[in-house]
């Protein structure tokens, strides 16, 4: 790597390779005194894009979209939570002389595997409750899930971290901030959280934030095609997201040089390994069973509880387009007899001073 690319300042990116250099300030705008990063914007982003994908399908999978916003806020909640405790439980040793520390999320730590299973726990128990048929609902959310993954890690990239060992890559990247970690790091060990690995801050690292975000679009193109071609029990594009992403993770996280570990165990590679196997193994089972089943078996959105649901929706919704419109009108008809009013009163008025 050229002298140009070495001893970045600290908000500098750069990708050697391609010829490219800019500053990238992780602090997008400052209110009231209060630093607002790109890492929480480009996150709560990915979660708007995917809310409104998500409410787009709905109706397609047979799903009344008033019952589901209750398990979609909870899905949001749960998934913060969960991706926050995720990352604090095993990087414990950073957080438990500073507890205040675990609530600061503005400048990342959150892990993505947990996450998902805090959104799915806790946005399943409000689906539970609100009886919302939860297969079908996990196919449109491991699309969501997809859409905001794919756009959540830029934030990765702003923070200048999620990068992996060095590379001669095309697209390898290095910064201020990455040199100045890998110093602090593995200079002097070449391990971190039991990783052996040689690392140099001298030469670019893989941009696996970069990797995880196309591996997550080209996934979500794929569902979004198989969802509307190939779907033939709910669940299904669930268990292919699951599978879709298990494998990518699997081999990005074995270049990422910040893993969380558990020994020598990278905890989110094998994760990875096991959600990929375990879905596709669902996927060739349950596959077998329906075409077993053939006629018998129906999807949600083609049963008859889901059709008188959304019809029932249906009919709510224009009863409460009816009222608000009959509420426009007794407020625009009351406001013209005011003007009505206001004009006789006016002309009479007008009429008094005349005989005076």
């Amino acid at each position: 790597m050229s002298n140009e690319y070495l001893n970045l300042k600290h908000d500098e990116i750069a990708f050697p390779n391609l010829g490219l250099k800019f500053d990238a300030d992780p602090t997008a705008f400052t209110i009231f005194g209060l630093e607002i990063q790109w890492y929480g914007l480009i996150i709560t982003l990915g979660m708007f894009l995917a809310i409104i994908y998500a409410f787009s399908q709905m109706k397609r999978y047979g799903i009344d979209s008033d019952r589901a916003v209750d398990a979609v806020i909870g899905g949001i909640i749960g998934g913060i939570i969960g991706a926050r405790l995720y990352y604090v439980i095993l990087e414990w040793d950073n957080y438990k002389d500073n507890l205040a520390d675990i609530f600061n999320i503005r400048l990342g730590g959150l892990a993505i595997y947990g996450g998902i299973i805090g959104a799915l726990l806790i946005g399943g128990i409000v689906a539970k409750l609100r009886k919302v048929k939860l297969m079908p609902m996990l196919d449109i959310v491991g699309q969501g899930f997809l859409i905001g993954q794919c756009l959540g890690r830029w934030g990765n990239f702003f923070n200048q971290e999620a990068f992996g060992c060095n590379t001669d890559s095309i697209f390898g990247m290095t910064g201020g901030r990455i040199q100045s970690w890998i110093s602090s790091n593995y200079i002097n060990t070449n391990c971190y959280n039991n990783l052996q690995v040689e690392l140099s801050p001298d030469a670019p690292v893989h941009p696996c934030f970069l990797y995880e975000s196309v591996w997550c679009l080209i996934g979500f193109v794929i569902l979004a095609i198989a969802a509307r071609k190939m779907r033939k029990f709910d669940g299904q594009i669930f268990l292919m997201y699951t599978a879709w992403y298990g494998l990518g993770r699997a081999f990005i996280e074995g270049l990422r040089t910040d893993s969380l570990c558990i020994g020598n165990v990278r905890i989110s590679q094998a994760l990875a390994i096991i959600c990929t196997v375990t879905s596709v193994l669902l996927l060739i089972i349950i596959d077998s069973k329906v075409k077993r089943m053939g006629s018998d078996y129906k999807l949600y959105c083609d049963t008859d509880e889901s059709k008188e649901q959304l019809l029932k929706a249906e009919e709510a919704r224009i009863q409460r387009k009816n009222k608000k419109n009959k509420k426009e009108k007794i407020a625009a008809s009351e406001s013209e007899t005011a003007k009505s009013d206001d004009k006789i009163n006016e002309s009479a008025d007008a009429e008094n001073k005349e005989e005076e």
